[in-house]
């Protein structure tokens, strides 16, 4: 089992979020991003500060996937 974070580049998107500006402003890491796409594991920090920048909740930016 997995979790796949390309709901969240997908809201992004939607959103025009860019990860030049979520680098820029500090709000993840480079190295936190590339985990994202990698599907690695990040923190409930991480989570909660994408959730509160994209105003949504944690299943509108992952998912597990089988």
């Amino acid at each position: 089992m997995a979790i796949s974070y390309q709901k969240a580049f997908d809201l992004m998107k939607e959103t025009g979020v860019t990860t030049y500006r979520i680098r820029k402003e500090k709000i993840v890491s480079e190295r936190t991003l590339q985990n994202l796409r990698d599907g690695k594991p990040v923190s409930t920090e991480t989570i909660e500060r994408l959730c509160l920048l994209m105003n949504c909740t944690p299943n509108d930016i992952m998912e597990i996937v089988r």
